[in-house]
């Protein structure tokens, strides 16, 4: 069995998509994790700085060839899953994964080992991959396909509490900016651009508790 979750940061995809698995016994990949490890790696390189033109000098670095090769050679030496850990959830992390998500290379590098853990999970009972072009690009021949999303000032709600567990500074004004700045370079990339696919089922998170996504997930699987 094949589940793909896509939708927008901080709809519940995630979560979702992990308990989804522990139902299922199926094994969990957040595809997302893949982008934020290179973008760690990508400040190794002085990518710290963030301009949605893509002016600053700093980010400019991030298109040159010899950074792209570079990103490109970790992208391939990554070793699934990837191991969760708050560096890797840190908001510089989350905008700068948007933009090297963006680059074709890197998409190409990572495309096939999201596709070979699906193909072959651990648990050969089957496999329940997130993110936001799981169902169009990555596994479009999907048992089922869902589609998570929620109200911005929701989502930019649930992150202000998930950043204030962790003592982050981050306003909740900033977030829900910061989301608003994410869905827009998501939606509107030139490769693999999020969007609702018609055989999709669409959740709205918007007031639904983690319980009630995933009974109702799962009551659309039973059919």
């Amino acid at each position: 069995m094949k589940i793909a979750i896509d939708g927008t940061a901080a709809s519940g995809k995630g979560t979702l998509a992990k308990r989804l698995a522990e139902c299922l016994g199926c094994d969990y990949l957040d595809t997302g994790l893949l982008y934020r490890a290179v973008a760690l790696e990508a400040l190794r390189y002085g990518l710290s700085s963030l301009d949605d033109n893509f002016n600053d000098p700093l980010t400019k670095k991030l298109f040159e060839k010899s950074t792209r090769i570079e990103l490109t050679t970790i992208a391939l030496g990554l070793a699934l899953p990837i191991a969760d850990s708050p560096d890797l959830r840190s908001q510089k992390i989350s905008s700068l994964a948007a933009i090297v998500a963006s680059l074709p290379e890197i998409r190409q590098a990572l495309i096939e080992k999201q596709r070979n853990f699906a193909n072959s999970p651990p648990s050969k009972k089957g496999a329940v991959l997130d993110g936001r072009d799981i169902g169009s690009v990555i596994l479009p021949e999907a048992d089922f396909k869902f589609f998570i999303d929620a109200k911005p000032e929701i989502r930019a709600k649930r992150r202000f509490a998930e950043f204030k567990d962790t003592n982050s500074n981050q306003k909740q004004e900033t977030i829900l900016k910061d989301l608003i700045e994410r869905d827009k370079r998501d939606s509107t990339r030139q490769i693999a651009p999020l969007k609702l696919l018609t055989d999709a089922f669409f959740i709205d998170s918007s007031s639904l508790n983690a319980d009630e996504v995933l009974q109702i997930a799962l009551n659309y699987i039973n059919g």
